[in-house]
């Protein structure tokens, strides 16, 4: 049993004036492995306070020295990837091969921003202006359960490529991943006060983190109805605002696909990080001439994929994060049924040989329009939808059929096609015949699946605020 009993404000780890105690679960087994004492709002003001205090100075730091405090961060989290590994799979439940990625992509971010950084053009003439990039100030960063690890060091590396302090308040049910990262950062030696970390509730924590008079940005990524009340509450004081939200990605296969090659990958695509991924491509676009051949395929690809034990290096889906997520993702497979799609693989219950923990059978529907729910709303578990399509303008008008846009994934052999199509997808990201990421690229939505852009420039630019000098040069 693990006792978190300690937040961390002003380059210290303290007792926090909140007394909640939060069970923290190994999924797997749904047993508890622990516990943490939560955050509330007197801890978020002190949080903010230290932040404010120790914002005059870092924001007049050189890019010398925020390379160099990158450098360590990125030091003491890959010193420590191993442990971390381990609560991932422990506390998230995410499949050892899963785990291992997200373990060192906590480390590799600080790399990818010191990249940035290097580079990245503090003061720019424009006409006869000199325009600054100044820090906005104090940070708010908020982190979800499904990479709690990565989003806390990813976002706190652009504040600090920025010139910005932080106050980062984590998904308290990742809290073990949660003091192995503060443990590490502790270590890099960062000026007190730089960095903030209050594990708490949204209600209490996240919610005077967002309406705070002395937080000038908010940078969350979680589900789209909490990202909504996220920019009521920051607009009364004005806020930048970067909001990463839910998605119902499109797999958008085209009549001349190599169907042999795009249907498992789109299997894959639906199934990433044990379907508990805003990317997740869960709807798959077929046409209609070539239905049966891709549901045959489909079918397959998903009754050989292994759920259960995440140790196991063989397993593919590990459990839902908590009941209340196995509960939502059983909701909406019974859905489903109820709505008329057909079950082809998969359905309610716990998967065959497994009488424990949160797992979910990999689903599939077939017959499914675009206006049934399964369709339509974030299920954020390893359920994919097979709709049929009539042509082209009709695949991208289904895939477009969307309140969200945050990625989508395009299969063709027509390279040219294909790059037309993905030009065509009100998305933010589109892949095309791939799965990949690139952390130069921007990341974020279209419509509800955000605001802003997270990774490379564009993501730096977001903690900046431009401001223009006139009267240095002539006209």
């Amino acid at each position: 049993m693990q006792n978190i009993e300690t937040i961390y404000i002003g380059g210290a780890f303290v007792t926090p004036h909140g007394e909640e105690r939060f069970n923290l679960f190994n999924p797997a087994k749904g047993e508890v492995i622990g516990q943490v004492r939560l955050a509330d709002e007197q801890d978020a003001n002190q949080a903010i306070a230290a932040a404010k205090h120790a914002f005059p100075a870092f924001a007049r730091t050189s890019r010398a020295e925020r390379l160099g405090w990158l450098s360590r961060m990125h030091t003491a989290i890959e010193a420590r990837e191993d442990e971390l590994n381990e609560a991932i799979i422990e506390e998230y439940g995410a499949p050892v091969s899963r785990a291992r990625w997200m373990a060192k992509h906590a480390a590799s971010v600080f790399l990818d921003m010191s990249l940035v950084l290097e580079n990245y053009d503090f003061n720019r003439r424009v006409g006869s202006a000199e325009v600054v990039m100044q820090p906005a100030g104090v940070v708010g960063l908020i982190t979800p359960w499904n990479s709690n690890a990565g989003f806390i060091c990813g976002k706190l590396a652009t504040a600090i490529a920025a010139g910005c302090t932080a106050v980062i308040k984590p998904s308290e049910m990742s809290a073990i991943q949660t003091r192995i990262v503060t443990e590490a950062l502790h270590e890099a030696g960062l000026p007190p006060g730089v960095f903030n970390i209050v594990t708490g509730r949204g209600e209490t924590v996240g919610a005077t983190i967002s309406a705070h008079p002395d937080v000038a940005k908010i940078s969350f990524t979680g589900s789209t109805a909490v990202g909504k009340s996220i920019l009521r509450a920051g607009a009364e004081t004005l806020k930048r605002i970067t909001l990463e939200l839910g998605g119902k990605s499109p797999v958008l296969v085209l009549d001349d696909a190599d169907l042999a090659i795009a249907i498992p990958m789109a299997i894959q695509a639906g199934f990433m990080n044990s379907g508990q991924a805003c990317i997740a491509g869960t709807r798959i676009l077929v046409p209609a001439s070539r239905m049966a051949e891709a549901e045959a395929i489909a079918k397959a690809a998903v009754e050989a994929t292994v759920v259960g034990d995440p140790r196991h290096f063989g397993t593919d889906i590990g459990p839902m994060v908590s009941q209340k997520q196995w509960d939502r993702v059983q909701r909406y497979i019974n859905l489903g049924i109820e709505e008329g799609a057909r079950l082809v693989a998969g359905g309610p219950g716990l998967p065959d040989g497994l009488a424990a923990g949160w797992f979910v059978r990999p689903t599939l529907f077939a017959d499914v329009r675009n206006d049934m729910r399964i369709a339509r709303e974030e299920i954020f578990g390893p359920v994919l939808c097979l709709i049929s399509y009539e042509d082209e303008e009709d695949g991208i008008a289904i895939a477009n059929d969307t309140p969200y846009g945050l990625q989508g994934y395009v299969m063709s052999t027509d390279i040219e096609r294909a790059n037309r199509v993905a030009g065509r997808i009100d998305a933010g990201r589109v892949q095309i015949n791939t799965l990949t990421h690139e952390p130069k690229a921007p990341f974020g939505g279209f419509k509800q699946s955000g605001l802003g852009r997270e990774y490379g420039t564009f993501g730096l630019d977001a903690y900046l605020e431009p401001k223009s000098l006139l009267g240095l040069h002539a006209a």
